[in-house]
């Protein structure tokens, strides 16, 4: 799991600029209008929908502007279709990347990541591509104030999880996926509701790179993020703590 923090530390300040940049709630609309079609309307009985609205409600969304995301996905105001569309490929230093989308027009979106790819000295490359470098696990987490790390472990012993990762902002438990919904019940039934919960791809295997290569994955990681129709972007690489220290000041 080394190299996922790695990019999860790295990524993190690219993310709040993702925000400023007004990104952050065109993703956030479309993940709401995409869990209300594909679930029930109503947060309380749809989790994917009610992970999206609490993180936009995190992000201070205003309340009338999740409220029609939801109308819309639910069919009950007109609005654009978006489909779920996952992209693969391979970037500077042989590292592989999964690209999630939401897209309203395939073609579109397969011309724009393929070209941040060829820009960015990486290839796309066919569906299942890279896939085997990844493992798809659940992952349900939590601020770090909701419990201790020991307390943490143990109810997600309890629930069935495989894994429990407890850092100085939060915990993440992951399970298999077929597990992920009794996992999330058990422990939101314990802690309230998670910070995030998700199908998520983790890598298997990490690609070592040196400071040069890292720094060029991450300008391809954070073009494509960068996209509208981009909700979530996966690399397998890792970093020795002296360039992840360099990357995390630049």
């Amino acid at each position: 799991m080394a190299g996922h923090s790695q990019f999860k530390n790295i990524m993190h300040r690219k993310g709040k600029q993702d925000a400023k940049r007004g990104k952050l709630f065109t993703k956030m609309i479309r993940e709401i209008t995409v869990a209300a079609k594909t679930g029930l309307p109503d947060p309380a009985a749809n989790p994917r929908l009610r992970a999206a609205v609490t993180a936009a409600r995190e992000a201070n969304m205003p309340k009338d502007t999740v409220e029609r995301a939801i109308r819309r996905g639910a069919g009950q105001e007109d609005g654009v279709v978006y489909e779920e569309v996952r992209y693969e490929g391979y970037g500077p230093g042989g590292v592989a990347l999964i690209v999630e989308t939401l897209t309203d027009n395939r073609n579109r979106t397969a011309a724009d990541v393929r070209s941040i790819f060829t820009k960015h000295g990486g290839a796309l490359g066919e569906t299942n591509s890279v896939a085997f470098n990844f493992a798809r696990l659940g992952l349900i987490a939590f601020k770090a104030d909701k419990a201790s790390a020991d307390a943490m472990l143990e109810a997600a012993i309890e629930a069935g999880a495989d894994n429990c990762e407890s850092g100085p902002e939060r915990h993440e438990i992951t399970c298999a996926p077929d597990d992920f919904g009794p996992v999330r019940a058990a422990l939101e039934a314990k802690f309230g509701e998670p910070a995030q919960a998700a199908l998520v791809f983790r890598p298997s295997v990490g690609v070592p790179l040196d400071e040069t290569k890292a720094r060029e994955v991450l300008d391809l990681v954070e073009a494509l993020e960068d996209n509208d129709d981009v909700q979530t972007v996966t690399a397998n690489f890792e970093v020795s703590d002296a360039v992840l220290a360099k990357l995390s000041a630049a």
